[in-house]
């Protein structure tokens, strides 16, 4: 299984249109939230019209998951706590959702919703716990903030991760986090793309500006995970211990060269979704 992880799109549609066009050569999508962008000038509820055309036509040429980033929060629930309503609504596009788990042959997928109060954490801990229960050996979430104290979360003064996240890779150990949220982690001195909690690796795709975004590939059945910038392609052996650097992919694979081409918008433009 080939997985395509982005994260902290921000309601860039050159973004998305690249991402369209890579969708059906991967297994799964894993959008590890942010999709929209509570700093432009678009209006908020146009935002989530359009980013739920672009996740339908995802969603019509592979299997997708999305999680919930503080960027996707459009509501209030009864208790007062910031939620992500809209993105309960791509459930019924075939798509998993917060709060959802999804088997995908030997590998169970989680998505964990953005938590902004006690409530919605109590939920997140409780989907958890009963995830746990039927766990099979490969166990990934999806959760938009890294841990806390991780490279990943490195903000270059501070650390902008979740402590609680911490304290659950202990009690659960899942295989992998799929993370965002703090963009520039990737880019500076003492922050990654990647790191190990144990045995969970944790993972940052970081944000870059233009197309295509900056991506993660995780190539599970040949244990392999890839970090595609602009100007950059680093991998790391899933199967062995941490090891800091990364390697530069010096032989790139049949669908790396791939997505190169399609990240020439003059070599390829797909329909865009707002159109």
């Amino acid at each position: 299984m080939r997985c395509l992880v982005v994260a902290d799109l921000h309601y860039s549609l050159p973004q998305f249109d690249w991402l369209l066009s890579a969708a059906a050569q991967f297994d799964l999508v894993i959008f590890a939230g942010d999709a929209l962008n509570v700093g432009s000038m678009v209006d908020f509820r146009a935002q989530i019209v359009v980013v739920k055309k672009y996740l339908a036509l995802l969603a019509s040429q592979t299997r997708v998951i999305l999680c919930s980033g503080n960027h996707d929060l459009d509501e209030r629930s009864a208790e007062g706590e910031k939620i992500s309503r809209w993105i309960a609504d791509v459930r019924e596009l075939g798509i998993a959702c917060d709060g959802d788990s999804l088997a995908i042959a030997d590998t169970l997928f989680t998505v964990c919703p953005w938590w902004d109060g006690p409530q919605v954490k109590q939920r997140l801990v409780a989907q958890l716990h009963d995830a746990a229960t039927r766990r099979p050996q490969r166990w990934i979430w999806a959760h938009h903030a890294p841990p806390a104290n991780s490279p990943t979360s490195w903000g270059g003064k501070r650390f902008f991760g979740d402590v609680d996240l911490v304290q659950w890779i202990a009690d659960y150990k899942p295989s992998m986090v799929i993370s965002g949220h703090v963009h520039q982690s990737p880019f500076i001195p003492d922050g990654s793309w990647f790191d190990r909690l144990g045995e969970t690796w944790v993972f940052n795709t970081g944000l870059q500006h233009g197309r295509p975004p900056t991506h993660i590939v995780l190539d599970l059945d040949e244990g392999k995970a890839f970090w595609l910038a602009a100007g950059e392609a680093q991998w790391i052996d899933l199967n062995a211990p941490l090891q800091r650097p990364a390697r530069p992919v010096v032989e790139p694979p049949d669908w790396l060269t791939s997505l190169d081409r399609i990240a020439d918008p003059s070599l390829a433009a797909p329909r865009a979704a707002a159109g």
